[in-house]
């Protein structure tokens, strides 16, 4: 019997029904997230009406959230890693939704502080771990679109969002922010059960030495896709001497890619942390009220396609310079325009660039760390995002209150500086195999 590598036995299987349906699963969360995360700009009003506080201190609920999204990617990363992604993330998912549905019966502000930190945590954790699975179920010459495809679902979660505050705003129903919180949970609770069909990653039962467990998950995937099972033990690839993030071999990438994930962060949050209230209220103009956040939420979809076809076409690191420089550039037209169309076309541009940049970041990262470490590494990187999402609502207000163009010409330099450290990144992964 000849014996066959995991990545040769994802080549043979393509991406069919099984990539599809994980796709749906992790995608139908991921949206979930995205609605959590982004939750934070859209309930602060209606959270300070409540109880009787500033939109600046019920933007708390934002910085203990990000506070535990940055706990939760660093612990849960790592313990990905060890004992498995599958059980790290049914424990992730099945807290998320109960921690979000707990949110909505907050009594005082303090335990709402408590338990949006609780929720962060939890999807700080689901976060990078859904990613490190689902690279690890996909052929090298499709992983780069396909891990586009899963981020895109993020603007899934921002449309939905944006739908409810506006639905919410005209109804005129009291606290809205428990509707929202609620909303926001739903999908998470139902992920718990969808979870349950995801099997463990290949790779990772390869490097605990459970080859006969391995090979039975890809003969599913195989099966699912219409091919034959194997015939032959499964062989795990040649494992790097070392596997940790600052390690010889990896030092160097992951003081790099790490600020990266920070700049992006700080910037994505500052704008879409900030934006919904301001647009929501006064505005620029016509620019301005729920259904132009919604227009900006849409702006999203295109700039995840363009992402899907660059990782593939252009390569992970050209297609990423190529996003922060859109947005950078996006974000210096908001502060040197004069008129409100001017205006309304560099906020779009901002949505869309921003959010191609997210796709290329999470299709680049995964590749760059071997199986041993993909998860740790994830994580680190999601803690450096969340890092960023933890400042933009606070650290970031001093700036805001000297003006909102001021706060957008910050990121702006902040984007641009990524730009320059992703451009010193010397390794390209396109259509290369995982470690």
């Amino acid at each position: 019997m000849r014996s066959i590598a995991v990545e040769d036995a994802l080549t043979r299987a393509g991406t069919g029904p099984f990539q599809k349906r994980l796709l749906g699963v992790f995608g139908f969360v991921w949206a979930a997230d995205a609605m959590q995360v982004l939750a934070v700009g859209f309930t602060a009003p209606s959270i300070a009406a409540s109880f009787g506080l500033t939109v600046p201190q019920a933007l708390q609920t934002g910085t203990l959230f990000f506070l535990g999204m940055l706990v939760g990617a660093s612990l849960f990363g790592r313990l990905a890693d060890r004992i498995g992604r599958r059980r790290v993330l049914l424990v992730t998912v099945a807290c998320d939704g109960i921690f979000g549905l707990l949110s909505v019966f907050a009594p005082s502000f303090e335990m709402l502080l408590a338990l949006r930190f609780l929720t962060g945590a939890a999807v700080g954790g689901t976060l990078p771990v859904d990613y490190a699975l689902m690279a690890e179920f996909l052929p090298p010459r499709s992983r780069g679109r396909w891990l586009v495809f899963l981020e895109g679902f993020w603007a899934v979660g921002t449309v939905a969002i944006a739908l409810a505050a506006w639905a919410l705003s005209g109804a005129g129903v009291a606290e809205p922010w428990r509707w929202l919180f609620a909303l926001t949970a739903l999908p998470a609770l139902i992920g718990i059960w969808l979870r349950l069909w995801v099997p463990e990653s290949p790779m990772y039962l390869l490097r605990r030495g459970e080859a006969a467990e391995a090979r039975a998950v890809l003969d599913r995937v195989l099966v699912a896709n219409g091919q034959p099972p194997l015939d032959g033990p499964v062989v795990a690839p040649p494992a790097r001497p070392s596997a940790g993030l600052l390690s010889p071999g990896l030092r160097r990438l992951t003081l790099l890619v790490l600020p990266v994930w920070f700049l992006v962060s700080i910037s994505y949050y500052g704008v879409f942390t900030w934006m919904p209230a301001r647009l929501a209220g006064e505005g620029f103009g016509f620019v301005r009220g729920y259904g132009f956040i919604l227009l900006i939420a849409l702006a999203q979809l295109p700039g995840y396609a363009l992402a899907a076809y660059g990782v593939e076409r252009w390569g992970r690191k050209p297609t990423l310079i190529g996003f922060l420089l859109l947005s950078a550039a996006a974000c210096l037209l908001f502060v040197l325009a004069q008129s409100a169309p001017l205006i309304a076309a560099s906020l779009l541009i901002m949505s869309f660039a921003l959010l191609g940049t997210w796709g290329s970041l999470y299709a680049f990262t995964p590749e760059i760390y071997p199986t041993a470490s993909r998860a740790t590494g994830m994580g680190a990187a999601s803690a450096m995002a969340r890092l960023g999402g933890l400042l933009a609502p606070s650290a970031l207000a001093v700036v805001v209150a000297q003006g909102f163009g001021a706060a957008v010409g910050l990121f702006a330099a902040l984007l641009l500086l990524a730009a320059a450290v992703a451009a010193l990144i010397d390794v390209e992964t396109r259509s290369r195999p995982l470690a």
